[in-house]
């Protein structure tokens, strides 16, 4: 008779898990008897807020949920930074652990790794938390998880299961995934309503966030329909190239763009938050949008946040988009000098960049063609925020957004490698994010993938640094004392190279994406950027 913890492998398996990123403990064994036999690969972690991380990273390359195995106490704990920046991004994760016996629960008697009410704790970092009480309820609630992630606005699910459920047995749990939902259809008068007001717009713009995603086929044919530029967030590069003539791409809390969201007569905002990370990121305030706002978002809660709409359409961006380009397809309607406009924002952006970082993008670009690049809250990557743009979706994010943790960059690239073996990896990590999750490096090396981690290494936490200059606070606990990185990753088991220049950097990365094993490659800040990296200003 299988237990409960195989009948939730087979289960994983039916709805097309291939993957699960955990650490055993004593509490969570018994999920463990039916892996070696099952078509998912289980990849060890060094720390929770490391399983988190490399779910987070393989969910965002591949459009699946990131499954976790962790234990009870303690191994919840640890991952909570990672639900945290997984439930601000709309990241799909599911987050499966074991708690103490039914009996137990609730009572605080100092059992081992007990939590006196651990699901209410996680029923805040995630979309839902629910507490299994028996086997026959597994395929119920896999269903609700899995038709969340598939038609709603995903992010972390976490099911606990109590250890005496785990070794129940199972053998009447039927095995069939359930019918999913699909995602929400919007409303046929509101699209011919949002038709007619971008038909008639004489300056139409578009702005995308990462719940366009999955929608960039339909988003280009709406942009080209109505020639009008697309800006678009972090969580929404390369959704449209950045080689189209209507891209702008930087960020939604540049200058140029936030004219732009005021100049324009009618905004059309797809599947973004108008968050302060991605709108206010230089602290100017509410984002300003006097023309006509036409809001779609697979959320409805997120339609009556930040920004007020003038037409709310609660969609799935991809199925609204589609419909909304066929009823604008038969327009003969006048260009509205978007490509223009577009070129012009560009051009402004341009302006605004500093060079000598841009010269280290354009090196990452060139050495590694189709590169996922992977960011953690370190200096090069705030200007990656504002002036790296990608050719495809998918292929940038970083956690300097949404949540904003350290130590996200390494072992979310290592599941985004997972997840896109054929494409080349990178994390873009300093060198105070980097000794938050520096032990990953081993569950790298023994996978033996060829992830590159990039160490921009400035010796303290600069950007706080000069924060407290600016407030007028004497710099206090921002100058570390780091380790020699290329002996600590070598001891880990990966290569270690130091790069001094452009040359030698796009050198040593294509060797590294070429070797059979991860490769640290350090780059010390002065030696990459000749002025000071001051950071960077609105215009």
């Amino acid at each position: 008779m299988p237990s409960c913890g195989e009948v939730l492998v087979r289960l994983l398996e039916a709805y097309g898990v291939d993957t699960v990123f955990g650490i055993p403990g004593v509490h969570t064994i018994e999920l463990y008897r039916a892996l070696p036999s099952s078509s998912i690969r289980h990849v060890t972690a060094r720390h929770e807020q490391g399983v988190g991380f490399m779910a987070d990273g393989y969910a965002r390359v591949t459009g699946k949920p990131g499954v976790c195995f962790v234990i009870t106490g303690p191994g919840m704990t640890n991952i909570a930074t990672a639900m945290g920046q997984a439930l601000a991004d709309s990241v799909p994760m599911l987050v499966i652990s074991s708690v103490n016996r039914r009996r137990q629960l609730g009572l605080g008697e100092g059992r081992l790794h007990e939590l006196r009410r651990q699901q209410v704790v996680f029923d805040e970092l995630s979309r839902f938390s629910h507490t299994l009480q028996a086997p026959e309820e597994l395929p119920r609630v896999l269903a609700r998880a899995f038709g969340l992630f598939q038609s709603g606005r995903p992010g972390p699910v976490h099911i606990e299961i109590p250890v005496d459920v785990i070794a129940l047995p199972a053998g009447d749990v039927d095995l069939r995934p359930w019918a999913l939902p699909g995602p929400p259809a919007a409303c046929p008068a509101q699209l011919r309503e949002a038709a007619a007001w971008l038909r008639a717009a004489t300056r139409p713009l578009i702005a995308i966030g990462g719940g366009a995603i999955a929608a960039a086929a339909e988003l280009r044919r709406t942009a080209e329909a109505l020639d009008a530029p697309v800006v678009n967030t972090v969580n929404a590069k390369g959704v449209i190239p950045i080689s189209h003539p209507l891209a702008v791409g930087g960020s939604g809390s540049c200058p140029a763009i936030r004219d732009a969201l005021r100049d324009a007569d009618v905004v059309l905002a797809v599947g973004t938050e108008f968050s302060e990370t991605d709108y206010d990121f230089f602290f100017q305030g509410d984002v300003g949008i006097p023309g006509r706002l036409i809001r779609i978002d697979v959320d409805p809660g997120q339609l009556a946040r930040n920004v007020r709409p003038s037409l709310a359409i609660w969609a799935d961006a991809r199925q609204a988009l589609a419909q909304l380009s066929d009823l604008l397809a038969g327009d003969a309607r006048a260009a509205a000098g978007g490509v223009s406009w577009a070129a012009e924002l560009r051009g402004r952006l341009r302006a605004a960049r500093e060079d000598s970082y841009a010269r280290f993008f354009d090196a990452l670009q060139e050495a590694l063609p189709g590169l996922v690049l992977v960011g953690d809250s370190t200096q090069p990557t705030y200007r990656a925020w504002l002036q790296y743009e990608t050719e495809a979706p998918r292929r940038y994010f970083h956690s300097a957004s949404g949540y904003g943790t350290l130590g996200y960059a390494i072992p979310a690239a290592i599941g985004a490698k997972l997840g896109a073996p054929d494409l080349p990896v990178a994390a873009l990590v300093g060198d105070g994010g980097a000794q938050f999750t520096l032990g990953e490096l081993a569950a790298a090396a023994e996978l033996r993938l060829p992830v590159i981690f990039l160490l921009w290494n400035n010796r303290g936490y600069e950007e706080i640094r000069r924060f407290m200059r600016e407030g007028g606070i004497e710099p206090t606990g921002v100058d570390l004392g780091t380790p020699d990185f290329l002996k600590v990753a070598g001891g880990l088991g990966c290569r270690a190279v130091h790069a001094r220049d452009l040359a030698a950097l796009k050198a040593l990365l294509k060797e590294a994406a070429a070797a059979s094993a991860p490769t640290l490659v350090q780059v010390d800040e002065p030696d990459m950027v000749q002025a000071a990296a001051g950071f960077l200003r609105p215009d």
